[in-house]
């Protein structure tokens, strides 16, 4: 009778537990990152948009526009929900935007307006006039400040390493902009504002092509990713408890050296010292997972990274929880030689983007 007896406490016991502990509840922000994919409004300014106007090669019409600022807001809008996760993403970074107009124009969708976000927008110097961008709900994130940070290279010596202060570099820019070996391409945003009351810094990145071949081009993408180590570590210095989220297109997978060695990303958080970043997409990739496929083979060169600050196992205040990729039927070719990949823009559809969108969960418990 004294074992039954036994026996009948540790199970309400254990029931307790577990009733309290499907009590806990969390706060959940989703972060997204989205290539949008020649986000070009249809006006020829000067920036090398000719081919996204009515009469060039794309013949990009006002209806064109419309449908692909149409189709962009429904991803947007559904990002990361699920059963649990009933909001649309709290912070959205984005690439290939031509300039602020168009942002504008999507923020006002008719299923996005009323999340009202804000936009956080540079121009680039890039080639092809594209630039990074970042949107957020503004009753849940407050920016406090923001700059875009050039990425300086140069053909013919982009294997250097670093050697001059950031500072250096930008006062070399004004000097030598219109240097003929100069790679123009996009500069990284950094914003920091606090999100719920917690600060947070928050980089967006596109980084140089493979345009010439993967190995010609990885250079540029290793100057990025020291770059982007240095941006990290000037914030550690101002407070080395700093909250950071990286996110972008990388043009490289999580195991090229740009990353690996650039950035220092890590694959497991066990693996993560203090000031170090954890890739959460890096098992993603080795499970088979893509954000995009060229030449019939998958990756994932979409990627956000998070500060050791935010893997810890106490979540009184905002911590990385779990990582995805957006990719449901409906923005996936499901016919001819492209079946299975994004689907994208053609002579006879306005598809998504030629990219899927990736994401993560912020949760913090309610006390």
């Amino acid at each position: 009778m004294r074992i039954k007896n036994l026996i009948a406490v540790l199970l309400i016991f254990s029931s307790v537990i577990q009733a309290n502990a499907q009590q806990k509840k969390y706060i959940v922000h989703t972060v997204a990152f989205y290539n949008f994919e020649n986000l070009f409004d249809t006006i020829n300014n000067p920036n090398f948009d000719e081919e996204w106007t009515p009469k060039g090669l794309q013949r990009w019409t006002a209806p064109k526009y419309k449908q692909k600022l149409e189709n962009l807001s429904k991803v947007l809008m559904q990002i990361g929900t699920n059963d649990q996760q009933k909001e649309a993403p709290t912070l959205i970074g984005g690439s290939e935007i031509e300039n602020r107009g168009v942002l504008e124009d999507l923020v006002k969708q008719p299923n996005i307006v009323k999340n009202d976000y804000g936009i956080v927008h540079f121009d680039s110097p890039d080639k092809r006039g594209i630039d990074v961008a970042l949107l957020y709900q503004k009753k849940h994130f407050k920016p406090t400040s923001s700059v875009n940070i050039p990425l300086i290279i140069y053909r013919g010596n982009a294997n250097e390493k670093d050697k001059e202060t950031e500072e250096d570099r930008i006062d070399k820019d004004k000097i030598e902009i219109t240097h003929d070996n100069r790679v123009y391409t996009r500069d990284i945003l950094l914003v920091t504002g606090f999100l719920d009351g917690e600060e947070i810094n928050i980089m967006v990145n596109h980084w140089p092509s493979r345009s010439g071949g993967e190995k010609k081009s990885s250079p540029f993408r290793e100057a990025a990713g020291r770059l982007s180590k240095k941006i990290m570590d000037s914030i550690y210095k101002v407070n080395p408890n700093a909250k950071i989220i990286t996110m972008g297109d990388y043009n490289d997978g999580s195991y090229n050296k740009s990353i690996k060695e650039g950035i220092g990303a890590k694959l497991k958080k066990s693996e993560v010292k203090p000031f170090g970043i954890f890739n959460p997409f890096e098992q993603m990739a080795k499970d088979g997972h893509a954000s995009l496929f060229y030449r019939d083979s998958g990756d994932i060169f979409d990627q956000i990274m998070v500060s050791e600050t935010l893997i810890k196992p106490d979540f009184s205040t905002f911590q990385y929880w779990k990582a995805g990729i957006y990719n449901k039927p409906f923005m996936i070719e499901k016919f001819g030689r492209y079946a299975g990949y994004p689907l994208r823009h053609s002579e006879n559809e306005i598809g998504y983007s030629d990219h899927f969108p990736v994401y993560i969960y912020l949760i913090k418990e309610v006390k």
